[in-house]
């Protein structure tokens, strides 16, 4: 496995084509029965998907992709989960893409060139907002799973934000990305000390931050577990795709078997 080392000042590599993985989603989607929603503003790629147990007490388990437009494995991930439908007995929640319109650009931001990812606290895109509006009709979540790249790290890292103090669920994930995909184990990632390698569990209080990410957003209103899962970008795209779908499978299974 070679880093490709495309990446010198922002994300230089492969790009995908975000309507036909998107509608790839919404055909997988169908086929396995579940329940497809429009997020405003509505378009073809702004889908929210959901399915239900049927077991009463069934964890409920969310998971998103696409928040950046140069992060495109996040989106290839998600099909690639709908399309093999490989999934623990959980109501379940999956949005493949928050920003089609960066994923056709290739470029962080929306059209307007905001981070989406920080715009949680006072939304003033209509993405955002709309999102937030669809995520206020569901119920809370027991796990959130986020799924991003970094086009600086050194390899697979994760975001444990756990208020409660739960079991974690991060060893696991770096065990499963870990078998696919080099771990980060710098000391230091996105300027925070790691508290094991490839894990940060910063100390967060929501209230004294101005910019929200989707990850605080969830935490203070609609969840209690959550997960930012970053691929490493300068490593080939098939790597990252098996390195977050790997993760998200083993999140979710070591939380039923906590349960």
């Amino acid at each position: 496995m070679t880093r490709l080392r495309r990446n010198q000042g922002g994300y230089f590599g492969e790009r995908i084509d975000g309507d036909a993985v998107l509608a790839e989603c919404a055909r997988a989607a169908a086929v396995h029965g579940w329940v497809d929603e429009s997020l405003v503003p509505a378009s073809p790629q702004r889908r929210a998907f959901r399915r239900v147990s049927g077991r009463p007490g069934a964890p409920r388990l969310y998971v998103s992709a696409g928040m950046h437009g140069d992060e495109p494995a996040g989106p290839l991930a998600a099909a690639r989960l709908l399309r093999e439908n490989d999934w623990p007995d959980a109501d379940l929640w999956l949005i493949p893409c928050l920003n089609p319109e960066g994923i056709r650009a290739g470029t962080r931001g929306n059209a307007r060139g905001v981070d989406l990812n920080r715009d949680y606290r006072n939304p003033q895109c209509a993405e955002t907002v709309g999102h937030i509006e669809w995520l206020q009709r569901q119920p809370r979540f027991d796990v959130t799973l986020l799924l991003h790249e970094d086009w600086e790290s050194h390899g697979f890292y994760t975001y444990e934000v756990n208020p409660g103090g739960r079991t974690s669920l991060a060893p696991d994930i770096i065990a499963a990305a870990g078998a696919v995909c080099p771990v980060d184990e710098s000391p230091v990632i996105d300027g925070r000390e790691i508290s094991e390698p490839g894990i940060l569990r910063p100390v967060l209080t929501p209230e004294e931050r101005p910019d929200w990410p989707e990850a605080l957003w969830l935490i203070r209103h609609q969840g209690d577990l959550s997960y930012t899962l970053e691929a490493p970008s300068d490593w080939p795209l098939a790597v990252r795709v098996e390195a977050l779908t790997r993760a998200v499978r083993a999140a979710m299974q070591a939380f039923v078997r906590t349960r």
